[in-house]
């Protein structure tokens, strides 16, 4: 049977996943320019992010959107596309979910199908991590890999923002909501465990009352 507990706590962390997903989304916080090198201007703070950047300089924050999403690298596309895909994943595991909360009542008594629209909205929010993680994980890696390169000039190095480790929380949030949300949505039916007593149904009779007692004169 459906646990309203656990529906109700999955769909908390999901809407939590979704609603930092869309800060994390949103923010320049991706790339942050890395102190290294003597001719870096250590007063000045570069902020790179999927849809603008941001230069700090003097407590003065600049902050300027890209001109155009064309001119954007490929990576830079796909992550976009990537993030933009998943948030919308997560609002419609979240309109299914509410839909099919035990505790609403926006179908009436129909039990099963509010399950299995629960369970629709668990396998969206899964789906939607997964999509999530992959824009974070590359742009993680893509940092590393320039940092450490000998070859990339030291003002263009990179180190990981802040928004890396949030979305690696988000994705998290999504993974746990969406857990929560298929485990408290099992389809109601059988129980699993069998009831024994007066109050049973189908059970077959016992061995002692089926049978009659053998009397020896």
């Amino acid at each position: 049977m459906a646990n309203t507990g656990l529906q109700v706590m999955g769909l908390v962390l999901g809407v939590a996943g979704w609603a930092f997903g869309i800060l994390v989304c949103v923010a320049p916080w991706w790339r942050v320019s890395a102190f290294v090198g003597d001719e870096l201007v250590v007063s000045q703070v570069l902020w790179e992010g999927l849809w603008m950047t941001c230069l700090s300089q003097l407590g003065r924050l600049q902050c300027k959107v890209y001109d155009s999403g064309l001119a954007l690298s490929g990576s830079a596309q796909m992550c976009r596309t990537l993030c933009v895909l998943s948030l919308l994943l997560c609002l419609l595991a979240l309109m299914l979910s509410v839909t099919g909360l035990k505790c609403t009542r926006c179908l009436g008594d129909a039990h099963e199908t509010k399950a299995r629209l629960v369970l629709v909205g668990a396998a969206l929010f899964l789906a939607a991590a997964f999509f999530f993680l992959l824009p974070v994980c590359w742009t993680a890696y893509v940092v590393i890999r320039d940092f450490y390169d000998p070859n990339v000039a030291a003002p263009l190095k990179r180190e990981l923002g802040p928004a890396l480790y949030l979305g690696w929380g988000v994705t998290v949030l999504m993974l746990v909501g969406g857990a929560l949300l298929y485990l408290g949505s099992a389809s109601p039916g059988v129980p699993a465990v069998p009831v024994f007593g007066k109050g049973a149904k189908g059970n077959p009779p016992s061995t002692a009352e089926s049978k009659p007692e053998k009397v020896f004169v």
